[in-house]
């Protein structure tokens, strides 16, 4: 029933209309008012007769508002609607639908429906033939057939995850047209244009219909995510939406795998602003929980975001073979490799020297990445859990330097065999000058990568020749020689720069080339379907879960076909890839609907154009019974506090008829402070805190006596030497048991080798590599006078130990000690070191730079050598009884010769604490002075 702009959905419930009168009658009288009286004992009895009393009457402006509160109450049970939809399509030829299925038709689709099925309904009537195609539909079939086979293709029709590909729609029609004018055509538009240069109404114009009505939805509300980057500290999301004139505010939610928000950011758009950013702040471990973003309350496929696995912020874990040196940092191996990872990677180091602890400590915190910088040798104990988390996915990235080019060649960790040394410009194996790089192979992580200019290769170390090395190289120099190899374990990859990870032996680690070969490395650390394997081919991945229009998962994949993951990767959703996960459950790229450069725009219309614009049924046509029931609530508790002021309640005094409700009480906690003991200290702590006031010469105890009291009465006598010759003033000796005693307070250990003595267990050795690797120094004395490095006899039983010993700690090259080294002018100027022997050299570790050049400069960070070996008896040179007589003599006997070993350990402890201190160019005047020269 309608009556002009207002129609009544149940209009038979207007004729209780009738019945105000009755009712005004029913609510015209209201109970008396009652009087307020002073409480005299007479008056009470004077009112013991009592009169007949009659009801007041209300007032009439009272009566009136219950009056308007019952018909307000009527007319909302009628279901008035204001502006029901009169439109009718015009009968000069077939209608002609073209509806916009896409994700922004998704929230009023009902509507949609709806709206097409009252014009369908209405050409019915007329007997018009009807045309309908669906422009987010790969093919069409628009041939103007009967109203009743429009419906059913109608009611057939979802809105789809895509955007509207309008011109073939359109082109459907005016194939299935074939000329023939329509006579209404009627487009539902979702609003938002699907290209910048959106010119759908103009095509529509061009088939010279009789009536172009142009229906418009909900798509002034869209909101679609566009892009998500995890940085380092939270993770920023980019939104867009129509041009509006108004400020609005929205939340992000940040799901997980079973679709629980786990995190949210706010996203505010400025009035006229059409992109804005928001912030979802959330711990690192969290952030790669994150499976999908959604707008709050937009449930369609742009306000829906999918994460995979290259989505997720990396864990690298950081391993060098040398200490970092504070005071120079940018000789520090990981420099360059920390600052080109931290913008992309959550970067994790231990504190722990020892590798034995510090690779399974970094193991435990689930990292995806592992890079070890000049590591040599690993403990032995290590190699099978690493080669278990590799292949699970893991990929550790190792970095060549002088320990790494004295590694076994039999190395597991190594994704090519190695030769022995590496590759310089001025040794055995080197180039008339430095070498640049090839171009980048076209298959592999690095493709597309321009080659590197001005980035020059002076040393690396050279794989050996084999079938498959080429298969294995993932970056060349010019000369063919590889620069990145690379080996596949399991999930997981082994890759290999044959340079070191500072800028001594190459100019890479300075280049903008490092930071992106690392960054794409890192990024294929993921396991799975969704890895691009080693990077030689491009992937082909089905698909696994698609997103619907309405933003929810399926597993209806029927329709979409497999994702190319090479060049012609597709940067959004298509017909062909619609949004979705692509790969199967051990790994997944996800596709989103827009790309991440995208913005939302309306859909342009020419104002001069002779279009019709309307709403969707629903729009126009306003219920009128929620307000009107509002209306009436609202003079219904006008009503109730008019009442109450009549009786009074609001005048006088009244007294409380008691207290109001209890207090909330405040539970006190009662502070009990304890007697405040400390943890008992650990047995032999108070020993360590008396060594720390002072420098304490220390040595291996290893369990055989007479070598015990050898040792500390060698160091004594040392000590002695150094209190009356230098400024140092060493405390009594340190006996060590490595096994369980701290180390890190000794700048220095002597550890007298004896094949006789126990073999120190694994993790003892560990201890002492993680000594050596923080910036100790361990002096092995082998005490036979043998040179068990370099030379033609064979090692003697104790040399045969110290081989054993060093089987499995991480050292680096060695030479003996040469004669421009800061341990022969450290303290004295020495050009030998001998002890009670002086057959033997004293090696050290091999200066890398200096070998090259005339600059006397020593190795890297302060020039310490992390060991020291020998075979001159040292100790047994410095031993002294309790009257500070020699305990052993020299061989030959030779008085000069002890105190040569003297002046030796004076040199060796001076370099230990100074460094390459007196490798100064300030010195040399001096130093020459001193020699005559």
């Amino acid at each position: 029933m309608s009556f002009l702009p207002l129609a009544f959905g149940t209009p038979a419930i207007l004729i209780v209309l009738a019945a105000l009168p009755l009712i005004w009658w029913l609510l015209k009288l209201t109970p008396p008012r009652p009087r307020t009286e002073v409480f005299p004992p007479l008056r009470i009895l004077a009112t013991v007769l009592k009169r007949e009393e009659t009801p007041d009457k209300s007032p009439w402006w009272l009566t009136l508002l219950r009056m308007v509160i019952a018909a307000l109450v009527i007319l909302a049970l009628a279901d008035p609607v204001l502006n029901p939809r009169t439109a009718s399509v015009s009968g000069d030829g077939p209608l002609v639908l073209l509806v916009d299925n896409s994700w922004a038709a998704a929230a009023d689709w009902d509507r949609r429906v709806a709206t097409a099925e009252g014009l369908i309904a209405e050409a019915d009537g007329a007997d018009i033939p009807v045309a309908i195609a669906f422009t987010a539909d790969a093919t069409h079939d628009a041939v103007p057939a009967t109203a009743a086979a429009a419906l059913k293709k109608l009611r057939a029709a979802e809105p789809k995850p895509l955007t509207p590909d309008r011109p073939r729609a359109i082109t459907a029609l005016k194939e299935a047209l074939d000329g023939t004018a329509p006579g209404s055509l009627v487009f539902l538009s979702d609003g938002v244009a699907a290209t910048t240069e959106d010119d759908t109404v103009k095509q529509l114009s061009a088939l010279a219909p009789r009536q172009l009505r142009l229906v418009e939805g909900d798509g002034r509300g869209a909101v679609a995510i566009t892009s998500a980057v995890n940085g380092a500290n939270e993770l920023d999301v980019t939104v867009s939406r129509l041009p509006s004139a108004g400020e609005s505010r929205l939340t992000i939610d940040a799901q997980d795998r079973q679709g629980r928000a786990i995190a949210t950011g706010d996203v505010r758009f400025s009035p006229g602003e059409t992109v804005a950013k928001a912030t979802v702040a959330a711990p690192f471990e969290l952030r790669n929980d994150f499976t999908r973003l959604a707008v709050t309350g937009a449930a369609n496929a742009g306000a829906t975001h999918l994460l995979d696995d290259g989505f997720r912020r990396r864990r690298v874990a950081m391993i060098s073979g040398e200490p970092d040196d504070g005071f120079q940092p940018l000789l520090s191996p990981l420099y360059y490799t920390e600052r080109a990872l931290a913008p992309y990677a959550d970067l994790i180091r231990s504190n722990n020297a020892d590798l034995a602890a510090a690779i399974p400590e970094l193991l435990a915190q689930s990292p995806s990445v592992i890079i070890l910088a000049d590591i040599g040798r690993l403990p032995g104990e290590l190699y099978e859990p690493l080669q278990r988390w590799i292949a699970k996915g893991g990929t550790v990235i190792r970095f060549a330097g002088p320990r790494l080019a004295a590694a076994p060649a039999d190395d597991p960790l190594l994704p090519v065999v190695l030769r022995q040394g590496e590759r310089v410009l001025g040794g055995a194996m080197s180039w008339a000058e430095p070498q640049p790089l090839a171009d980048f192979p076209k298959t592999g992580p690095f493709a597309g990568m321009k080659k590197p200019d001005g980035v020059l290769i002076k040393r690396q170390v050279l794989a050996e020749p084999t079938p498959d090395l080429q298969e294995r190289t993932w970056a060349s120099l010019n000369d063919g020689t590889p620069l990145v190899t690379v080996r596949e374990n399991g999930a997981g990859r082994i890759v290999l720069f044959h340079v070191s990870a500072e800028a001594t032996w190459s100019d890479l680690p300075i280049s903008g080339e490092f930071v992106e070969m690392l960054r794409r490395i890192v990024q294929l650390s993921h396991a799975g379907a969704g890895a691009e394997g080693n990077g030689t081919a491009a992937a082909t991945l089905p698909p696994y879960r698609l997103l619907t229009a309405r933003g929810a998962m399926t597993t209806d994949t029927a329709t979409a076909r497999p994702i190319n993951l090479g060049a012609g990767r597709p940067a959004a959703a298509t017909f062909d890839n619609p949004p979705g996960l692509y790969g199967s459950e051990d790994g997944f790229v996800a596709l989103n609907l827009l790309e991440p450069s995208a913005e939302l725009l309306p859909l342009p219309v020419d104002p001069t154009a002779a279009v019709t614009r309307e709403t969707l049924t629903g729009d126009a046509a306003t219920p009128l019974k929620p307000p009107l029931l509002a209306l009436a609530f609202l003079l219904l508790l006008a009503d109730s506090l008019i009442v109450l002021f009549m009786n009074g309640v609001f005048t006088g005094r009244r007294r409380r008829q008691g207290l109001a409700a209890a207090i909330a009480l405040t539970a006190v906690l009662a502070f009990h402070p304890d007697s405040g003991h400390a943890a008992d200290a650990r047995p032999g702590d108070e020993k360590l805190l008396e060594r720390l006031d002072n420098t304490h010469l220390a040595y291996v105890v290893t369990g055989e006596p007479d070598v015990d009291s050898l040792s500390e009465r060698g160091l004594a006598g040392l000590t002695e030497f150094l209190t009356y010759r230098t400024t140092l003033e060493p405390a009594e000796p340190v006996g060590l048991n490595i096994e369980t005693d701290e180390l890190s307070f000794y700048p220095i250990i002597f550890w007298p080798v004896s094949a006789t003595a126990p073999m120190p267990s694994a993790a003892a050795i560990n201890r002492i590599d993680a000594y050596m690797r923080a910036g100790g120094t361990v002096l092995f004395d082998t005490r036979d006078q043998y040179a068990s490095f370099g030379g033609d006899e064979g090692p003697s039983q104790n040399g045969e130990r110290l081989r054993a010993i060093l089987a499995n700690i991480d050292i680096p090259p060695l030479e003996p000690v040469p004669s421009d080294h800061v341990l022969t002018r450290s303290f004295y100027l020495l050009t030998g070191f001998p002890g009670r022997y002086s057959g033997s050299p004293l090696w050290v570790e091999a200066r890398q730079e200096a070998r090259n050049s005339n600059s006397g400069v020593v190795s890297s960070a302060d020039g310490v050598s992390p060991v020291l070996i020998t075979g001159n008896d040292l100790l047994g040179a410095w031993a002294i009884d309790a009257n500070g007589a020699s305990m052993l003599p020299t061989v030959p006997p030779d008085e000069r010769q002890r105190e040569l070993s003297f002046r030796a350990g004076v040199n060796i402890m001076m370099y230990m604490l100074t460094g390459n201190y007196k490798a100064d160019q300030v010195h040399i005047p001096a130093l020459l002075e001193r020699l005559g020269q």
